[in-house]
């Protein structure tokens, strides 16, 4: 039977300062449930620091100590609202029978609404509004800002709305107030509309990347050389697989440096691989390192023994392991632009909080930003969300190049 839906997510604070919250979830399994639980997670900017799974493959049972990052406070009861959302409902509220003969529903598309203001420029501005609009739990699906001559900032966003409230009036203003709240007389204008059917269409993917994009970004490749600079060395990273420990499932052992979503990141990668996990461990250590135990089986119940499975498995997960999202910094003439690039999960999921990051790393670093694009693009058999980030002439720059694609990094993998 079923637990009764407050028993389904439960959150324990730490009885002392330091000490890791602990959320415990049991409910129905799905494949990919991992994975929708961490990237919710990340998008409250926690960090799983040790984590245990168990399933029978109808229901699971899962521990995560998780710890805040940075100094903004933790929504703990949305927070477990949003987990309850990500949760198959218990038999126990559907009937058992119907629960698992039923087919699962097409999922419905969020609406896309135009959010357009317009204000005077200033350093860290496209921070502070993508700040409003993460708290607001407004998603952002595609922007674009531009600065004119005169320094007033005309921005375009394209957002959805996690509550399904932007329709009405009272979020709308909602909206607006907090936007000015934060802006203050910088900002002149503030509307939000329904975008236009033939707009939201064209929040697809593209099978045409911008030109300023290279394929060596996206190749599975590790490098020969280790990275030079204040970023992490990967010399202890491997990833190897086992089928003689368990007669049912495969053995997956991965030992990485830490960054932040990295349960994400593998979780994802499972999930479009169409892999069930069935037990897991996952600890991080005080000096950065991880080391992650996933007994697993396939969608249809059985081992990983095909070698071709197990190599383009293998080299997804190293690479994600390695370098989730690419940064770079290329020149556009005279000027300089970066580039961040994430995959897209096959559900259509981008990862949560990246276009935040940029714009805190780039404020942080006193690097204004002119103009600024988000958008979806195929490349090679994978989808991709690219930001492009047009950081005016190299001698305007407060940062050098090196240091623009360092602090970004940083920022995005969650290294101090």
């Amino acid at each position: 039977m079923g637990l009764p839906s407050d028993d389904v997510v439960v959150i324990r604070q730490p009885e002392r300062p330091g000490e890791p919250s602990v959320i415990t979830i049991s409910c129905p399994d799905k494949i990919g449930l991992g994975c929708d639980l961490c990237r919710v997670i990340l998008l409250f900017g926690l960090s799983i620091v040790r984590g245990d799974v168990s399933t029978d493959g109808k229901w699971c049972y899962i521990l995560f100590w998780v710890v805040e990052r940075g100094g903004e406070a933790t929504r703990w009861g949305l927070l477990k609202k949003r987990l309850l959302g990500a949760c198959p409902l218990p038999p126990s509220l559907l009937g058992i029978d119907s629960y698992y003969t039923r087919q699962p529903d097409a999922e419905q598309q969020p609406r896309v609404f135009l959010l357009k203001f317009s204000c005077y420029d200033r350093l860290g501005l496209l921070h502070d509004v993508t700040q409003v609009l993460c708290e607001l739990e407004l998603t952002i699906r595609r922007v674009k800002v531009s600065t004119t001559p005169d320094g007033r900032v005309m921005d375009l966003f394209f957002i959805t709305d996690t509550r399904e409230l932007l329709h009405t009036k009272s979020r709308k203003d909602e909206t607006c107030a907090q936007l000015k709240a934060v802006l203050g007389e910088f900002m002149t204008s503030c509307d939000i509309e329904p975008a236009r059917a033939d707009i939201a269409a064209c929040l697809q993917a593209s099978s045409s990347p911008p030109y300023s994009i290279t394929e060596e970004m996206f190749g599975l490749e590790l490098p020969d050389e280790p990275s030079t600079g204040s970023l992490p060395t990967f010399n202890s990273l491997s990833v190897t697989m086992d089928n003689s420990l368990s007669p049912a499932h495969t053995l997956i052992q991965l030992c990485c440096y830490d960054h932040k979503g990295l349960s994400y990141d593998i979780m994802r990668t499972l999930k479009d691989y169409n892999i069930q996990i069935s037990y897991g461990r996952f600890n991080a250590s005080h000096n950065g390192n991880c080391e992650i135990d996933l007994f697993v089986m396939q969608i249809d119940g059985k081992k990983i023994v095909d070698p071709n499975k197990q190599k383009a498995l293998c080299d997804r997960l190293r690479m994600e392991l390695f370098r989730p999202l690419r940064v770079t910094v290329v020149s556009r003439g005279p000027d300089t632009e970066l580039l961040v690039a994430n995959p897209v999960e096959l559900a259509g999921n981008g990862r949560p909080l990246v276009f935040y990051d940029i714009t805190l790393a780039l404020k942080m670093l006193g690097t204004r930003i002119f103009l600024a694009e988000i958008g979806r693009h195929v490349i090679g058999d994978r989808e991709w969300e690219i930001y492009r980030i047009y950081l005016g002439d190299d001698q305007e720059l407060a940062a050098s190049r090196n240091k623009i694609v360092e602090g970004v990094t940083k920022m995005l993998m969650g290294w101090d």
